[in-house]
């Protein structure tokens, strides 16, 4: 076989592995040495127990592994996981949730309404999808079931809006990202505030028009105990202003230029902190436990790192990029037809891969193409944000509704969960659509902010 042939089998072979169930992190990285020893073997005889490790593919994965510790970039996860997890452990999502549902009590479908808002401000803060989407199943579900909503709108509610996360930011995602494609986190971050918002806001209004006019999926709770108008402000004022105000005081400081990613991050880790204190809810084993999944969840992110950087060198060094490149060049397509092709095989990814694999295995192999057809790499960026929320919604790995399905147990049929999801998966879809169509959705502010792009 050829480099370019064993790169494709090595691709293949790691397909396969991921659909077995091997853990992510670790199936790249042994991919990684395995082919590397291949290829970088130097053809020398191995007559001792050293020479074993006279191969450069050991010296790469040294360089790899440094390269992630040193990365600055990456400071930011963990002081934004750690947030999310403060944030999480705060218990105000539950007098979140019942504030807005009182302030939207008016509207169709307020319950479906105010799980949305909460979900997003909650997920934007926490960042951690499955969290969000558990959290919600236990709180926002029930409720909705108690008022006779219909359980597949129910869910699909819940599922849509624990993604929003990953979009809006502060976002983890996109830190990943920027690491990623070497672009900066400030244009990214501002790239992603109308795109996000957009999506937020077409599902609140697809919520709305569908309970218009059909009323019986969400049925108008009986409103026997609602407190005074003036009761309600009070608990919006204690529940959603003083974290939306974290939130935007870490992300208007990033934007504004005032602190980096990894200062504001920290700033919001203090924040999430002197809330939990400020709520009465910050202790000893919730503190312990905030630190425990943080090094957790951070030491996962940084072994993908590592692993996939130490893939996709390999695949590399094999040809595999150039098979790619040469094929996608060989078809003579227009940007538009190139944008198009990119977004469906990476929305195809999505049925059998979570968002990090995706962004971290496959989105590297069209950066080089992005010159080659002009293609604005934020541009490029918000399109594949906005594609991998399809990541969590699309079946049959459609995580979301596994995490929602975890929590429920008996309650909901996994197939009812799927089927309301699909028209949050039609709305980012139409999102996508528009973006595409109005560029400036997402570069208008970046460029208004930091001045036009320069390649």
């Amino acid at each position: 076989m050829s480099n370019p042939e064993v790169a494709l089998l090595m691709l293949g072979l790691f397909i396969f592995l991921v659909l077995l169930g091997f853990p992510i992190a670790f199936t790249l990285l042994a991919m990684g040495v395995a082919f590397g020893y291949y290829a970088y073997h130097q053809g020398g005889p191995i007559e001792t127990f050293s020479d074993i490790f006279n191969n450069n593919i050991f010296y790469l994965l040294n360089q790899n592994t440094y390269s992630v510790m040193e990365n600055p970039i990456l400071v930011a996860i963990p002081l934004f996981l750690f947030m999310g997890y403060v944030v999480e452990r705060a218990n105000i999502v539950d007098k979140l949730f019942f504030s807005l549902y009182m302030a939207a009590r008016n509207l169709p479908g307020s319950l479906a309404i105010a799980a949305l808002l909460t979900c997003a401000v909650f997920s934007t803060a926490s960042g951690i999808v499955g969290a969000v989407v558990t959290l919600m199943g236990l709180l926002a579900f029930p409720a909705m079931a108690n008022a006779n909503y219909n359980k597949s709108f129910a869910s699909g509610v819940i599922c849509a809006g624990g993604t929003l996360g990953i979009l809006i930011p502060p976002s983890i995602m996109l830190i990943v990202y920027a690491a990623i494609a070497d672009l900066s986190p400030l244009r990214l971050y501002a790239a992603a505030v109308f795109p996000g918002l957009l999506l937020a806001g077409l599902y609140i209004v697809y919520v709305i028009t569908r309970v218009w006019f059909n009323p019986a999926l969400a049925p108008k709770p009986t409103m026997e105990n609602v407190p005074p108008p003036r009761e309600i402000y009070k608990d919006l004022l204690v529940s959603f202003v003083p974290l939306t105000v974290l939130i935007a005081l870490v992300l208007g400081s990033i934007l504004g230029g005032l602190a980096t990613p990894a200062e504001a991050a920290a700033m919001g880790a203090l924040g999430g902190m002197v809330l939990a204190v400020l709520y009465r809810s910050m202790t000893w084993e919730k503190l312990k436990e905030s630190v425990f999944l943080t090094a957790k969840a951070t030491a996962m992110v940084c072994w993908l790192f590592v692993g996939s950087w130490t893939f996709a060198s390999v695949f590399s060094y094999l040809g595999g990029h150039d098979i790619i490149a040469d094929w996608v060049g060989g078809l003579d397509l227009e940007p538009w037809e190139f944008l198009i092709l990119a977004q469906i095989i990476i929305f195809l990814l999505g049925w059998p891969l979570e968002w990090s694999e995706i962004l971290i295995i496959f989105v590297p192999i069209f950066l080089p193409l992005l010159e080659v057809f002009g293609v604005n790499p934020y541009f490029f960026a918000m399109l594949i944000a906005l594609n991998l929320q399809t990541s969590f919604l699309t079946p049959p790995m459609a995580m979301s509704a596994y995490y929602l399905k975890g929590v429920l147990k008996d309650k909901i049929e996994l197939m009812d969960i799927f089927r309301g999801i699909m028209p949050y998966l039609g709305i980012v879809i139409l999102t996508m659509v528009l973006m595409y169509n109005f560029p400036g959705i997402a570069l208008w502010f970046p460029d208004y902010l930091f001045g036009p792009y320069i390649p």
